[in-house]
């Protein structure tokens, strides 16, 4: 009997899931109502199944594929509903400020209970957002923010100075005990030390303790350790391999868990939400206690007459997280990626080198071992922010399309009209490897941005996005990039293990980087006296 009736209703079932993952997906291909099979696709399956972006994803590559694909289509179809942009006039249409275009469900599904500024799709409740955060991040509150940025800042000299090594001679390779620092490592302390200073006074301790070790909180008061960094960059990939099929991804996501691979990231990923709660936590704590602190707290918690905004607990949960997570992981990646480069590129590196020591002429012996370099002294030198630029073109911290959806009318896009409900997108990498507008693309080639030409260049730098949802924490990077290099490369000299040496990437929703060691030690300058 149980034969009987188990028979029919497994086939019965396998006919559904074939016919609803298999026969329907093809009839809706050839249906088109969307009229994208006009496009190129990514993979020959791609106008079927968000699948081939899956596997694709699980390479860590994407955005270096698409760049690839683009250099012969302009757009893309890389899953059923969703196009990628390789024009560069298509920047207008989809991240413009005039663009009808809104964040699309990726942005949604992976929201907690609540949105918060980067994650919010509502035109009118990003605008309550971003007016309520845009005084706090405004750039004339950089000299606020300077102090905590040098503390930091001396902090990781601190460590660095008890690594350095005897100078490398000439045409050497650094003995291996020497290799004793990792940069990656060390300045992503520095920016999670610094942005938990800034957005909340708080004082983690990553670059005191050599180590992300944090208490989190669950949402039933109980606290546990964790490693910040672990559960944060794991939360990111595990949504970067599983999230393109946005509808089945709540079910891919669970169902995943039961996947060891899947499942250890799944737990990191809970970790993460517990650190978030915490730290908002502890910070309420203090702001009930009657302290009135000048950092992003305050902004969420008042506007600048002291009147209470009367946030919701999750609301402001959720922008102390993408704060301690946009806020730190990218300006990290960023730092790391420009040393490398440097390092790569000794003519650029004294080049740059020359150019911070004509700038810091006048610093007094007292100030130059002191270690942090002040911003307002190297804040408008072309070169050194040139050698930013170009590290962030050539390597975008956030290289992946930032999907948008076309409005329920329609959107024009490249002068072909798209209709609502399509997900559109422009990768940062693929935009920053365009030859026509950067020619050597590949290559890290500083003086591009220099003069009336770097100008012309700004409207294709899409390293910090573009138009009304670009990064609100763009000045705040820009400080903490300058002040940090500018310091490490006046005190230090550097060499990476061997000249073979390649940083590891692998691209999830940032780009993750893996370790760059180095030998450090403290540079011989001759005195401006002297002579």
């Amino acid at each position: 009997m149980y034969v009987a009736i188990s028979v029919p209703y497994v086939a019965a079932l396998s006919l559904f899931l074939f016919g609803y993952f298999v026969v329907y997906p093809v009839v809706v291909y050839f249906r088109d109502r969307n009229g994208l099979r006009r496009y190129p696709n990514m993979h020959l399956l791609s106008g079927i199944s968000s699948l081939p972006f899956m596997v694709l994803a699980h390479g860590g590559a994407r955005s270096t594929y698409l760049a690839k694909l683009h250099q012969e289509h302009p757009v893309i179809r890389t899953g059923p509903n969703t196009l990628s942009y390789g024009d560069l006039r298509a920047i207008k249409d989809i991240y413009g400020h005039n663009t009808g275009c809104t964040k699309d469900s990726s942005y949604v599904i992976t929201s907690g209970s609540h949105y918060h500024l980067a994650d919010v799709i509502d035109k009118h409740d990003h605008a309550r957002k971003r007016k309520l955060l845009s005084s706090a991040y405004a750039i004339k509150n950089l000299e606020g923010w300077e102090h905590k940025v040098a503390d930091k800042t001396l902090r990781m000299i601190k460590h660095f100075d008890n690594c350095c090594t005897e100078p490398l001679k000439p045409i050497t390779i650094p003995k291996p005990e020497d290799i004793n620092v990792d940069y990656r490592e060390w300045t992503n302390y520095f920016t999670l030390d610094a942005i938990a200073d800034i957005g909340l006074s708080e004082r983690l301790g990553f670059l005191d303790q050599g180590s992300d070790r944090i208490t989190a909180r669950r949402l039933d008061g109980t606290r546990y350790e964790c490693n910040f960094r672990e559960c944060l960059y794991q939360n990111a990939r595990k949504q970067s391999l599983l999230i393109w099929p946005y509808e089945w991804y709540p079910t891919i996501n669970k169902l995943a868990n039961m996947i060891p691979f899947y499942g250890r990231m799944g737990k990191l990923a809970r970790d993460w939400d517990g650190i978030p709660v915490e730290l908002a936590h502890r910070r309420l704590q203090r702001y009930r206690a009657g302290e009135k602190l000048d950092d992003f707290f305050q902004a969420l918690m008042e506007d600048k007459t002291g009147h209470a905004n009367n946030l919701e607990w999750g609301e402001i949960v959720a922008e102390v997280s993408i704060m301690m997570n946009a806020g730190s992981a990218t300006t990290a990646i960023a730092m790391t990626n420009v040393l490398y480069q440097l390092l790569k590129n000794p003519t650029i590196m004294k080049k740059l080198v020359e150019e911070l020591d004509a700038a810091l002429e006048d610093e007094d012996d007292e100030e130059t071992e002191a270690g942090a370099v002040s911003y307002d002294k190297v804040k408008h030198l072309p070169y050194l922010r040139a050698c930013l630029d170009e590290s962030l073109r050539l390597f975008p911290p956030t290289p992946h399309g930032l999907p948008r959806t076309t409005p329920p009318d329609g959107a024009n896009i490249l002068g072909d009209y798209i209709p609502g409900g399509v997900s559109v997108a422009m990768s940062a990498f693929v935009v920053h490897r365009n030859e026509n507008m950067f020619p050597q693309a590949d290559k890290f080639i500083p003086e591009r941005w220099l003069g009336e030409e770097g100008k012309a260049l700004q409207p294709f730098f899409l390293a910090f996005s573009a138009g009304a949802r670009g990064c609100i924490g763009r000045n705040i990077s820009y400080l903490e990039q300058t002040v940090v290099l500018a310091s490490v490369l006046r005190r230090y000299e550097l060499a990476l293990a061997r000249p073979d040496f390649e940083l590891k990437r692998l691209e999830t929703m940032n780009w993750l980087i893996e370790e760059l060691p180095v030998k450090v030690w403290r540079r011989q300058r001759t005195s401006r006296l002297s002579g």
